[in-house]
C-alpha cells in the first residue's frame, strides 16, 4: 500500500497547515523561520496548495484523490463540498475523531491492521465510506491491548468528538449520526480552489 512518509512538522509549515489538525499537538519545526517572506503566488499555486493540502490531511495520493473529486462532481450539489464530506466519511478519519487513534495516520494504520468493525464485521480498509446508523467499534480481541485499554476509564483522555458522531467510551465504539457536513471539517480550506484547479 502506497504511502506519503513526509516529515509531519516540516509538510504542516509548507501547507500552512497547523499540526493541531493532523493530531500532532507539540510538533514544531524550527526550519526556514522567514518561510513565510515569500513572493505572492500564482492562482495556480495556490490551487495546487490547497489541493496538496487535503490531500496530506486525509493521507491520500493523488489517484485516489482524484476518484474521490470525480465522484464529487457527479453528486449532487457543490462539488467542492462533496468531496470534502467523502474525506471525511473515511473509515480511518472516523476512528481518529472517536479518539481511538491520536493521528489520522495512526488510524490508519491500525484500520489496516483490522482493529475496528463496522456493524460487528471487521473492516480493514481505510477508505471505506461509513453511512448514518454504522456502528464503528473496536474488535473484542484487540481491546486488551496497551493501546485500547488506556482509552477507558477515568484516567482515559478526553475527546472532542464531532456533532456528526455519538462516542460511547467505556464500550470503546462510535456511531454515525448523520452524514458529516461541510461545516463539521476542522481545519482551513478553501475548496473552490481545487475544484478550479480540476477544472482547468
Amino acid at each position: 500500500m502506497a504511502k506519503n512518509a513526509q516529515p509531519v512538522a516540516k509538510r504542516c509549515k509548507a501547507l500552512n497547515v497547523s499540526p493541531a489538525a493532523m493530531g500532532y499537538n507539540k510538533k514544531t519545526t524550527n526550519r526556514n523561520p522567514k518561510g513565510q517572506m515569500r513572493r505572492k503566488q500564482s492562482e495556480y499555486a495556490l490551487q495546487l496548495n490547497e489541493k496538496q493540502k487535503v490531500k496530506f490531511v486525509y493521507g491520500m495520493l493523488e489517484k485516489q484523490f482524484r476518484s474521490y473529486y470525480e465522484r464529487a462532481e457527479k453528486m449532487p450539489g457543490k462539488a467542492g463540498d462533496n468531496l470534502l464530506i467523502l474525506c471525511e466519511r473515511r473509515l480511518d478519519n472516523v476512528v481518529y475523531h472517536l479518539g481511538f487513534a491520536q493521528t489520522r495516520r495512526q488510524a490508519r494504520q491500525l484500520v489496516s491492521h483490522g482493529h475496528f468493525t463496522v456493524d460487528g464485521r471487521k473492516v480493514n480498509i481505510p477508505s471505506y465510506q461509513v453511512k448514518p446508523g454504522q456502528v464503528i467499534a473496536v474488535r473484542q480481541k484487540s481491546r486488551s491491548s496497551v493501546l485500547f485499554s488506556k482509552l477507558t476509564g477515568e484516567d482515559a483522555p478526553f475527546v472532542t468528538v464531532p456533532e456528526w458522531l455519538q462516542l460511547e467510551r467505556d464500550e470503546l465504539k462510535g456511531t454515525v449520526l448523520r452524514m458529516p457536513e461541510r461545516a463539521d471539517v476542522d481545519f482551513p480550506v478553501e475548496e473552490h480552489l481545487i475544484v478550479e484547479l480540476y477544472s482547468r
